[in-house]
């Protein structure tokens, strides 16, 4: 877990990183899980950051992990702890979820009436992955991932 020092710095580096992409934004950094930081982002522009299907988003979460690691580096030397980052814009990835849970809860409610299978549309790997959770839970669907990526979809089944 990082230190209340490692917090600030990762604040303070990730309020740099959007005021020189000229965004006006306020930043919370808290502690999610073991070592993977939330870093949430209130934005006045959230779609040019968030891009088509979150992947900007995406992107940006990747880059700003190299910035903060050279940056916590710099202030520690080698000993660095790792980390994870888990960014958030405007609650994009929360409401995503949310919204992926939901139609995986639908889908499943369908082919349980229907006894038939329900193809989902294609997803990134991360989306699926929240669907297969989600459909865990339940006793009478089970789901799978078929096709190729970028077409990879989750296809849920009745189950007996």
């Amino acid at each position: 877990m990082p230190s209340q020092d490692n917090l600030e710095i990762i604040k303070r580096t990730v309020e740099e990183f959007f005021e020189k992409m000229t965004f006006e934004s306020e930043v919370e950094v808290t502690v999610k899980e073991g070592e993977t930081l939330l870093v949430e982002v209130q934005a006045k522009e959230p779609q040019i950051l968030i891009g088509e299907r979150g992947e900007t988003l995406s992107e940006i979460q990747h880059l700003l992990k190299l910035i903060l690691r050279k940056a916590l580096q710099r202030a520690q030397g080698e000993t660095a702890e790792l980390f994870y980052i888990d960014l958030d814009i405007n609650d994009y990835k929360k409401k995503k979820i949310d919204y992926l849970k939901e139609m995986a809860k639908n889908a499943a409610d369908e082919v349980t009436l229907t006894k038939k299978e329900k193809e989902l549309p294609p997803m990134s790997s991360y989306e699926r992955r929240i669907v297969h959770m989600e459909l865990s839970q339940r006793e009478d669907v089970v789901s799978e991932s078929i096709g190729e990526e970028p077409e990879r979809r989750i296809v849920v089944k009745p189950l007996g």
